[in-house]
């Protein structure tokens, strides 16, 4: 049994995590400030175990996170603000959060030995997938210049123009850091890496995909692609798919994600390295929408294809889960429609705050939607 810290834990990743470790027999705090974006200003989420003891506090506040550590064991830090799109016009705020929130819990872990911190990344730090060209080698795309987005041309080519087949993604792929939140994710697990291995801290970061699930924040326009689309259906309105939809990602339950992160703090192979954690399937966009409609009962609502596109955004990428098989175990267990179903069952009698629209006003009158 151990005492588990989680930073951002009040989420909806953090509350699965939660229950997962309070079912191994460990002792659970969170430390969340309840941002009022994710968690509309509500206080403690009902949906938050009651045997998990909840510090409100900010991840940037020296005091608060001192005080939060005090007795614990491991550390799993989530704390981040999350959203490409906004990351793009809120700088301070994202690399506030995000970079110097993961220098104060560092700085306080100085003073705090820990058999064990993982660190959640995300797989916006790999840019565009991995491709293979024509002759079936293995390579990186070649950026996609706005010229070209706005041609509506959105596949990528490869480094001479050629044609690109998207391919699963390794953990050795180089970072392409396209959008603020990204950079923001490589520092976080960048600096918790570099802490474990001067301090002989064994840690790990995990490169989460599209995760999906119960608890999601729904009225949060700036969240996962699926929790945006069940807001938009909740509302009998179109969901908006940005480029022509055919855009491929890796969709994940959040209870698969809660796994690997439990794994995380107990498989010692896992130390030191930064390991993807995905479905290790991919699915269009199109698709995804087309079947949250039709799993929705919401058939009659068709989603509607913008032709426009986000500056940050990538076009393919999708996990390689070899790495996660062999040092944490792990293995995904919730197909995608049973994941679906479920994610259905819970939107019944949720109320969703339809933002998006706000959200698109706002990235066009910045010129980072076109």
């Amino acid at each position: 049994m151990a005492s588990v810290l989680i930073t951002g834990g009040a989420g909806f990743i953090g509350a699965h995590l939660a229950a997962e470790l309070l079912q191994s027999g460990d002792d659970v705090r969170v430390l969340d400030n309840l941002e009022p974006q994710v968690h509309g200003g509500t206080g403690r989420p009902e949906y938050l175990p009651d045997d998990v003891e909840l510090v409100v506090g900010d991840v940037r506040d020296p005091e608060a996170v001192r005080g939060a550590l005090q007795g614990i064991d491991r550390v799993v830090h989530l704390a981040a603000r999350v959203g490409v799109g906004q990351s793009m016009y809120e700088l301070a705020e994202y690399t506030g959060t995000n970079a110097h929130g993961t220098s104060v819990l560092l700085q306080a872990l100085l003073d705090h030995p820990l058999e064990r911190l993982v660190v959640a990344s995300s797989m916006s730090v790999y840019g565009e997938g991995l491709y293979r060209d024509p002759a079936g080698e293995v390579t990186a795309a070649a950026t996609r210049s706005r010229e070209q987005l706005q041609a509506g041309r959105w596949e990528p080519c490869g480094p001479g123009g050629e044609e690109l087949v998207p391919m699963p993604t390794p953990e050795s792929k180089p970072p392409s850091l396209s959008s603020v939140y990204a950079l923001n994710k490589f520092d976080q697990e960048r600096l918790c890496l570099l802490f474990g291995e001067a301090y002989q801290v064994p840690t790990v970061a995990l490169r989460f995909f599209n995760v999906y699930g119960p608890y999601q924040a729904l009225s949060n326009p700036y969240t996962g692609v699926l929790a945006i689309f069940a807001s938009r259906l909740l509302n009998d309105r179109s969901p908006l798919v940005f480029e022509d939809g055919e855009q491929r990602r890796d969709f994940v339950s959040v209870h698969d994600i809660a796994r690997a992160c439990s794994l995380a703090l107990t498989r010692d192979r896992a130390a030191g390295h930064v390991i993807n954690v995905g479905s290790g399937r991919s699915i269009t966009v199109n698709k995804i929408a087309t079947r949250l409609s039709r799993i929705l009962g919401k058939e009659h609502i068709v989603p509607e294809v913008t032709g426009k596109y986000r500056v940050g955004d990538i076009r393919h990428c999708f996990a390689d889960i070899g790495l996660a098989r062999e040092l944490l175990g792990f293995e995904p267990q919730t197909e995608l429609d049973d994941g679906l179903v479920e994610l259905a069952g819970w939107l019944e009698g949720q109320v969703a705050v339809d933002s998006v629209d706000t959200a698109a006003k706002e990235l066009a009158s910045r010129g980072l939607t076109v």
